[in-house]
């Protein structure tokens, strides 16, 4: 599955920092732009793939996955 988030990107001095709009938790610092859409990228993908193990414990045995559409 496929979805897009949103960046939130600004150059503050020498650094550029991001933010992943839909996510709270998810900001990165680094020196170029394309490094921080990177970095964005892999901690998003880090944080959804931890939020869902813990989803995961949380529910034990017996649970069962929908998917749901906004």
């Amino acid at each position: 599955m496929s979805n897009t988030y949103t960046a939130i990107t600004k150059k503050e001095g020498n650094w550029w920092i991001g933010w992943i709009e839909e996510v709270p938790g998810v900001n990165c610092q680094e020196p170029t732009r394309e490094e921080l859409l990177e970095s964005l990228r892999v901690s998003l993908s880090e944080m959804l793939d931890f939020n869902r193990q813990d989803a995961i414990r949380a529910a034990a045995a017996g649970f069962s996955e929908e998917p749901i559409k906004v």
